[in-house]
């Protein structure tokens, strides 16, 4: 499900949740809701997928009105690369959209969905991502989508 779908339910219900590790959210809006990370790696079951794919997760971050992009790219730059390393995820690559200059789009690659559910665990507590989340703070929606190699592609 689309995590700006789920923002939006929240905010009509008036709930709060758990925010994101990576975003800090801004007052008077509702928190999203982080669903579970789907099956997702090797041997799942979907046509035209490669079975020893890796799990990967293609993550948009779009800043907010009166945040910071440049401090967004700061941050990945010196010190959340890093981290994910750190914790076992693998960074395919970042990308500045050319028509999106508030967004940051990235990819990240795991062994399996569970290999990626305990590297997020440990990096959202590592002390060392707290203390740069605090003094870096930057407003983020950020969208997430879970996505297999196909059979025929040459990264799996």
């Amino acid at each position: 499900m689309n995590t700006r779908l789920i923002y939006l339910t929240i905010a009509m219900l008036g709930s709060t949740a758990v925010p994101s590790s990576h975003d800090v959210p801004s007052p008077r809006r509702a928190l999203p809701v982080r669903a579970a990370t789907p099956p997702c790696g090797p041997g799942v079951d979907i046509k035209n997928t490669a079975a020893e794919s890796r799990c990967f997760e293609l993550r948009t971050y779009t800043v907010r009105a009166g945040s910071s992009a440049d401090l967004l790219h700061a941050r990945f730059r010196d010190h959340t690369i890093a981290l994910f390393q750190k914790h076992g995820m693998t960074v395919v690559g970042f990308w500045q959209p050319v028509a999106r200059l508030d967004q940051l789009v990235y990819i990240l690659a795991y062994r399996d969905a569970a290999a990626r559910d305990a590297a997020w665990a440990a990096f959202s507590a590592d002390p060392e991502w707290v203390k740069t989340r605090t003094d870096m703070q930057v407003s983020v929606d950020v969208d997430n989508t879970f996505m297999v190699a196909t059979n025929y592609s040459p990264l799996k």
